[in-house]
């Protein structure tokens, strides 16, 4: 499998686990911890099949810049948390991060 396969998985997994872990109440809910414990769970072992293909520093800046985004939107949904100015601008920024590394960058490994 492409190692971006497993780089989604993993960011996929990874942003799941975070989601839950406001909802896990410090780990006193079961249904949320749990999610939290599969979902990292499966994001490291993704995340490690991802590095066969992928560099390192690329995969984990590439998945921290989306992971990062991603868990933002969803805590602004499901927790009506809300985003000023500067922290939009450096979201943005971390976005225009990863699409240099991906379009630019030779170390991306594609």
């Amino acid at each position: 499998m492409n190692g971006y396969v497993y780089l989604g998985m993993a960011i996929f997994c990874e942003v799941i686990a975070t989601s839950a872990l406001k909802a896990s109440q410090e780990f006193s809910r079961l249904g949320p911890s749990l999610l939290v414990l599969a979902g990292y769970s499966g994001a490291f072992y993704a995340l490690s099949k991802t590095l066969r293909d992928i560099p390192v520093g690329i995969a984990y800046a590439i998945w921290s810049g989306i992971g990062v985004t991603l868990v933002c939107i969803i805590a602004a949904v499901l927790y009506r948390q809300k985003l000023d100015l500067p922290a939009i601008f450096g979201i943005a920024l971390i976005i225009a991060g990863v699409l240099v590394i991906q379009l630019f960058s030779r170390s991306a490994g594609h």
